[in-house]
């Protein structure tokens, strides 16, 4: 899910990585851009008739849309490590905008149910394609596992 998303590019190649993994991509909105951006549909490329995409008008509308799913919520602040979490398969994958991340009111650093990807203290952010990226394969591979036990 991206909130507030500013990067159509971005966007299209998280899109084409949910593709990948058959994930839905949520937008809460307001976007940057519009949903049939040029700039989108290219870093998509021609994955983007295949993903499965909705919208939210706002915040509250979401997690209406999604109750009684498990949140998780990605910021560089977060308390917790990506590689500490139990991920389940309808979990919900929650990524702020590239400049400013989420707000105040959504992000809770303390909750572990927000994570962190680690990295060395020189790198203050990773893109936010890559971040997207990660998250969802170390999804897969826990599926992966939980389907093996």
């Amino acid at each position: 899910m991206l909130y507030q998303p500013e990067i159509a590019q971005n966007t299209g190649n998280i899109g084409r990585t949910c593709v990948a993994v058959g994930a839905k991509l949520w937008i809460v909105r307001p976007a940057a851009f519009r949903l049939d951006d040029k700039r989108l549909r290219r870093a998509g490329l021609d994955y983007w008739q295949h993903l499965m995409l909705e919208d939210a008008i706002n915040w509250d509308d979401l997690t209406h849309k999604l109750k009684p799913r498990r949140f998780f919520y990605f910021s560089r602040f977060a308390k917790q490590s990506i590689w500490d979490a139990s991920f389940e398969r309808e979990d919900v994958f929650v990524f702020g905008s590239e400049s400013s991340g989420l707000p105040d009111s959504i992000l809770d650093c303390d909750n572990p149910q927000s994570l962190r990807i680690p990295m060395r203290p020189e790198v203050r952010s990773l893109n936010l394609g890559n971040t997207a990226a990660i998250v969802l394969y170390e999804h897969q591979r826990q599926m992966r596992m939980q389907m093996e036990q």
